[in-house]
């Protein structure tokens, strides 16, 4: 397992999403566990990355 991927999943065993277990994110695969992380965090208004780069009308 990639040492980035075994620090997500102990993230999401202590603290679980809404509807899932501990033991569910121990059984998940790297990529399902990767999708998820991605999912929860896709519109984080606090990422880097927000307001870096578009088209603004002022």
């Amino acid at each position: 397992m990639k040492p980035n991927t075994e620090k997500l999943r102990i993230k999401y065993m202590d603290n679980p999403p809404e509807g899932m277990t501990s033991e569910d994110i121990r059984r998940m695969s790297e990529d399902d566990l990767l999708d998820m992380d991605y999912f929860l965090n896709e519109d984080d208004p606090f990422n880097d990355d927000f307001g870096g780069e578009g088209f603004y009308i002022f």
